[in-house]
């Protein structure tokens, strides 16, 4: 990996601190040669301060250090990107981020239809609200109903008709996030299963 420094007066580069986990950018900080290769040998990510004028490792006074993972080289050979696991707050404001931002797992769209079914148990339940009369019923009803769209997912499979399968699909995932929230546990539980099976 040759990191072109020579782009910056100081001999700095960009270095992108992501973690390795949940993907989430975690902070914006500077890296010379040194620092680079202090981050490789030691295991913990450190930078060029440059309000301190010297190496920097994330966390030496609170404690809240980044374990580095992997680095990764831009297509300018100019910025980098490091996947680290923080042990702590990264920002010295203690949140999770230097933005504010909360660093959870994040499943896209499949985060944003979670926080909605948890939204039409705990709070908000219009009227006429599927979710929240499926709530409403009991885990019973809710389990009946992943059952059912399974069923019809198999049938689906076996069929040629992609459209319908893919909405027995969606159908089928849809419930489950439902059984889920009725059950006390979110994707981010059936995913930390899968990894241990892994």
């Amino acid at each position: 990996m040759q990191i072109n420094f020579d782009k910056d007066e100081n001999g700095l580069v960009p270095a992108i601190i992501q973690d390795a986990e949940t993907k989430n950018v975690l902070m914006l900080g500077y890296m010379n040669a040194e620092a680079v290769q202090k981050t490789q040998t030691s295991g913990l990510v450190t930078f060029y301060s440059r309000s301190k004028q010297r190496l920097w490792t994330k966390g030496e006074e609170s404690g809240n250090v980044l374990k580095f993972v992997d680095i990764k080289l831009d297509c300018d050979a100019d910025t980098l990107l490091i996947q680290a696991q923080p042990l702590g707050p990264t920002c010295h404001t203690g949140t999770d981020t230097c933005w504010g931002l909360s660093n959870h797992p994040n499943f896209g769209f499949l985060t944003t239809l979670e926080d909605i079914i948890k939204d039409r148990k705990e709070n908000f339940k219009p009227e006429g609200s599927y979710v929240a009369s499926l709530f409403d019923k009991g885990i019973n009803k809710i389990a009946q109903k992943v059952g059912e769209e399974a069923v019809e997912v198999v049938i689906e499979a076996k069929d040629d008709n992609n459209n319908l399968f893919l909405n027995e699909s969606a159908d089928l995932l849809f419930h489950y996030l439902i059984l889920l929230q009725a059950k006390g546990y979110t994707l981010k539980d059936v995913v930390t299963v899968l990894k241990e099976r892994h």
